[in-house]
């Protein structure tokens, strides 16, 4: 199969964009508005990245169209929809809604979307799905866990995969036989490398458990990363008692564990830093869903290529035509 190109929205530094080329598709574009992302983007790939408003849909459709990719990927920005934020539908979550009318406008043959578990049953998602059934498009809509997916992380990832003519969840066998029957841990993904056996990890709130184990998947990795704080006297999850050698993950490490290699190229402040890593999507969970739509891609294509021959059998055995109406018949599908 071809390498199919793709354009990526919303890129933030990059963890989609990683994954879909580390599984062998092209990607020719970004755009990612927020400037600190886009310089990291650009450290890291050797594509234009725009820093375009994508809200301003109509300007964002003439330019992509221009692109013509195969593909759109992409995370509209998902605070609005998230566990850790206020939880109402705000500005932010309209982007999915100019996701959905740049994808139904472009028309790829294929598209991927992925945004946080609650997304799914969102307002805002119902009228985007709504412009993409409308569109045209068969949906793959479902919920991933990272850890379940080569990645150290329990990490919960919505994604709607959409492809032109197929029916509703076209991908969902595939993707359900290629998943780990067991949660990958840090100690799986790391082996001997990591020089800790526990670590902190700032709770939400002072109810959850905040030591963590490397023979457990990590939790979520967010946009904040704070130490221990004075006074901290543990909870009865806590994987160990507390002790002078539990710290919180290093920056770097937590890059790793969202599955970026150790030479990707962060730039920005180290508040900076953090939340692109927190917003981004785990490369591996990025590279798991690039390789079932690989998969699918390359069977539909076995298939068209089986039907053009059967139709051209069809002809040389069935009709009695020259050699030249054949062939006329053929480039006249």
């Amino acid at each position: 199969m071809q390498k199919k190109k793709i354009v990526d929205l919303f890129a933030g530094c990059g963890g989609l964009s990683l994954g879909f080329q580390n599984a062998g598709f092209e990607i020719i574009a970004a755009f990612e508005y927020w400037n600190v992302a886009a310089d990291c983007y650009e450290k890291n790939f050797t594509h234009p990245v725009f820093r375009d408003d994508l809200s301003d849909t109509d300007r964002a459709i003439d330019k992509i169209k221009k692109l013509s990719p195969e593909i759109i990927i992409g995370g509209p920005p998902c605070q609005d929809f998230s566990h850790a934020g206020k939880r109402i539908e705000e500005k932010r979550a309209g982007l999915t809604e100019s996701y959905a009318q740049i994808v139904s406008n472009v028309f790829p043959k294929w598209f991927v979307m992925e945004n946080v578990d609650r997304a799914e049953k969102s307002e805002t998602y119902a009228v985007a799905r709504k412009t993409l059934k409308n569109a045209g498009y068969g949906l793959t809509e479902i919920v991933l866990n990272a850890s379940r997916c080569g990645t150290p992380q329990k990490r919960k990832r919505f994604f709607c995969i959409g492809s032109l003519g197929t029916a509703d969840g076209y991908l969902l066998d595939s993707m359900a036989n290629c998943m780990s029957k067991k949660e990958t841990t840090l100690r799986d993904y790391f082996g001997a490398s990591l020089d800790f056996e526990y670590y902190y990890r700032h709770p939400r709130n002072y109810c959850r458990r905040a030591i963590y184990s490397i023979d457990e998947p990590s939790p979520t990795i967010r946009g904040v990363n704070r130490p221990v704080p004075a006074g901290y006297r543990g909870r009865p999850n806590d994987a160990c008692k507390l002790n002078p050698s539990i710290r919180s993950l290093t920056t770097l490490e937590r890059s790793l564990i969202q599955t970026f290699p150790a030479d990707f190229k962060w730039t920005g402040n180290k508040t900076d830093m953090e939340q692109m890593i927190g917003n981004a999507v785990p490369v591996k969970l990025a590279e798991f869903v690039a390789k079932a739509l690989w998969r699918h891609i390359e069977e539909s294509e076995k298939t068209t290529v089986v039907d053009e021959n059967t139709l051209t059998d069809w002809l040389q055995k069935t009709q009695p035509l020259s050699e030249k109406i054949k062939k006329t018949e053929l480039a006249n599908g």
